[in-house]
């Protein structure tokens, strides 16, 4: 080891108690200066020496080593180079550098400690301490010019600066500092830090300087959580009402804040709203958003505490955006406690993280932004799922298959599928505008088909002569050209990414296989035509990617010839019946309880049906996925547009799903926080 950092932290403190966990930006001072220690490029090891649990607790959750500080050395006349030669003691060797690093500075650059430590190892200096550039004129109480002679009073251009020592960091050779047991000796040079990193924390006023600063101080880290919970009201809205001669509410949302919930969740975190509030403005917006929402709250804390206890989420991997005093026990139950700009201010004391954007002007795109920014993308973001358990009553078979950046499977937000099919009709700009629909809808992917005409079409179909919108024309001529090719793909997968969404196909032939492998397509969805084709299957099962399989038209020897090929690890089954448009009569839905029990893989339900019902029944049956057709307007030219959903049944078919998941609970009878009252009004005798 070559450089350590001590960061000594008694818990005694006269001015300030317990000084060291008092929190600015919502993060204990002990905390922030082992942060910036560890966030230093230079520093090999970071130490807390401490006599205090409460600190050694919040140093170890920072990520320090600890050191237990003697009784002796931890009183108000012990000196912090005590504290750094005992932790030096506790070491097997010395390092060449040692960092004396308080935590009565609140704002510490890792840029500078580096810098300082560079100038130490290359010999520039033996003492290297934090200054800040200062030109004020010193006075002794008694009149005396401690700096300056009062009779000469030179314009600061010709003046030399001052350096006010700010107390943050000293950076010192190790045998010096043996040597002489004081932290100055041999060459002593200053690393200039900025009047806002300047403040030292030894007051109440001082501390609530600091707790001001840190929303425009502190570096915009990214939010590493597995939930995100918001207040409704000024942080979703801009806290004003807009109410007509109806007496009808409205306010003002951010549209941006949509996409980031929309990413949010593909990335696979948990969102609530939480409100005080019965509206049906706020309902409105939260199944326009896909997210659950619990709202006429009389005790938020308490429906933040039991949502947490449900989902099996670790309280500290969550954060709360609020910005009023109802709030600040929501915040409290939270690692990440947020607030906006134009939060009260003890919310914005009580906040680890003050946002820029103000509610209702893209604060939630923005917390959603940071979020993201801790979550890797590729192969690594599985380990990064939400630490939780699966919801008790649907603890069934199928493990979670992941596709793209979403886990398919029980217990899961049912995975929304938007079918464009061939319903774009062989144009670019309709697929566009198909997407879109989707992702506003609240859809996790979009899929096509993929063919090869010349291999698909049957040799007595080719010629036969079909009406079409571009005239009679062949049937093999019509498959050819509603076809998308490597163009139209492209600009596909561009789209897709810009919109935040997954995109995959049906292909029907191997080539098609192979022409999707070379978009790097998520996943692969086998239609219900292709089941009895074990070519195609095989050459699906070699991609080695996550496979959707469609039994539409299947008997059960017919599936169980397929799943042999292309076995059940990263398999989702659906149910469907390929009759279009779907009867009820023939929906037969329990099927989804007997594949599942069958093949013990997630199934979902693939839906030809006019209507929404059947699709929400199938997701009471749990069903893991959803896929319909989707169109912009039912009339139009082709086979499959009547059987299909428009924008407005899309966006209802997903809202009311989210409704049926929030609905269908974990199977554990409690008393909820909306029954405390009528409970405690109409029960006439106490349970005994």
């Amino acid at each position: 080891m070559r450089v350590l950092a001590v960061v000594p932290a008694r818990g005694g403190s006269v001015g300030v108690p317990l000084k060291n966990l008092e929190r600015v930006g919502g993060v204990p001072l002990v905390s922030r200066a082992v942060g910036a220690c560890l966030r230093a490029a230079l520093v090999d090891e970071v130490v807390v020496s401490t006599d205090h649990e409460g600190i050694s607790a919040a140093a170890r959750e920072a990520g320090a080593h600890l050191v237990e500080r003697p009784a002796e050395l931890s009183g108000a006349t012990a000196s912090s180079e005590s504290a750094v030669l005992h932790a030096l003691d506790a070491l097997p060797e010395d390092p060449e550098v040692v960092l004396l690093v308080q935590c009565t500075s609140a704002f510490i650059d890792p840029d500078d400690l580096d810098a300082a430590i560079g100038r130490v190892l290359d010999g520039e200096a033996d003492v290297v301490f934090s200054g800040m550039e200062t030109y004020e004129f010193v006075w002794t109480g008694a009149g005396v010019g401690v700096n300056h002679d009062p009779a000469v009073r030179p314009r600061r251009q010709d003046r030399e600066p001052h350096f006010r020592e700010t107390g943050a960091f000293y950076v010192m050779r190790t045998a010096g500092l043996r040597e002489h047991g004081h932290r100055f000796f041999g060459r002593v040079a200053v690393q200039p830090v900025p009047a806002r990193h300047a403040v030292e924390v030894d007051s109440p006023e001082d501390l609530e300087i600091v707790r001001a600063l840190a929303p425009f101080v502190d570096e915009p880290l990214p939010i590493d959580v597995d939930a995100v919970v918001t207040d409704f009201d000024g942080v979703h809205t801009d806290d004003r009402a807009y109410v007509d001669s109806e007496g009808r509410e409205m306010v003002l949302v951010s549209r941006s804040d949509g996409m980031g919930v929309a990413l949010l969740k593909r990335s696979g975190v948990r969102l609530l709203v939480l409100s005080t509030e019965r509206n049906p403005v706020v309902a409105a917006r939260a199944r326009k958003l896909g997210v659950p929402v619990l709202q006429g709250l009389n005790a938020k804390q308490t429906a933040l505490r039991d949502w947490l206890a449900i989902e099996g989420l670790d309280p500290a991997r969550v954060a709360y955006v609020g910005n009023d005093v109802n709030d600040l026990g929501c915040m409290a139950l939270v690692g990440w406690p947020v607030a906006v700009p134009d939060a009260h201010p003890r919310v914005r004391a009580a906040a680890r993280v003050v946002l820029s954007r103000t509610g209702g002007a893209g604060a939630v795109r923005e917390l959603c932004d940071r979020v993201l920014a801790a979550r890797p993308a590729g192969p690594d973001a599985a380990e990064r799922m939400p630490r939780r358990l699966p919801r008790p009553e649907l603890r069934v078979k199928g493990e979670p298959v992941r596709i793209g950046g979403e886990l398919v499977g029980p217990g899961l937000p049912v995975y929304m599928i938007g079918e464009i099919g061939i319903n774009h009709n062989g144009d670019i700009d309709i697929a566009r505008k198909l997407i879109d629909v989707a992702v506003e809808a609240g859809c996790q992917a979009v899929k096509f088909q993929k063919r090869t005409p010349e291999i698909c079409v049957p040799p007595e179909q080719r010629g036969q002569i079909r009406q079409t919108p571009w005239g009679a024309m062949t049937y093999l001529d019509y498959k050819i050209r509603t076809e998308f090719g490597r163009d139209e793909y492209t600009e596909i997968a561009r789209y897709c990414a810009a919109r935040g969404i997954d995109w995959f196909a049906s292909p029907w032939d191997v080539p098609s296989v192979e022409f999707l492998e070379e978009m790097d397509v998520v996943t692969h969805k086998v239609a219900s035509a292709s089941v009895t084709d074990h070519e195609l299957l095989r050459a699906l099962a070699a991609t080695g990617k996550p496979i959707i399989l469609s039994t539409g038209m299947s008997t059960i020897e017919e599936i169980d010839q397929a799943v042999e090929i292309l076995g059940t690890s990263g398999l989702v089954m659906m149910h469907a019946t390929s009759t279009y448009p779907l009867p009820p009569e023939e929906a037969n839905l329990r099927t989804i309880v007997t594949l599942r029990e069958r093949y013990g893989v997630p199934v979902g339900y693939s839906g030809h049906e006019r209507g929404l019902q059947i699709s929400l029944a199938a997701v009471t049956l749990g069903a893991v996925a959803v896929e319909r057709h989707i169109t912009l307007d039912r009339t139009m030219w082709g086979s499959d547009h009547a059987a299909s959903l428009e924008p407005s049944g899309l966006e209802h078919l997903v809202r009311d799903i989210r409704i049926i998941e929030s609905a269908l609970g974990d199977g554990v009878k409690r008393v909820f926080p909306g029954e405390e009252a009528p409970r405690a009004r109409l029960r006439r005798v106490a349970a005994q």
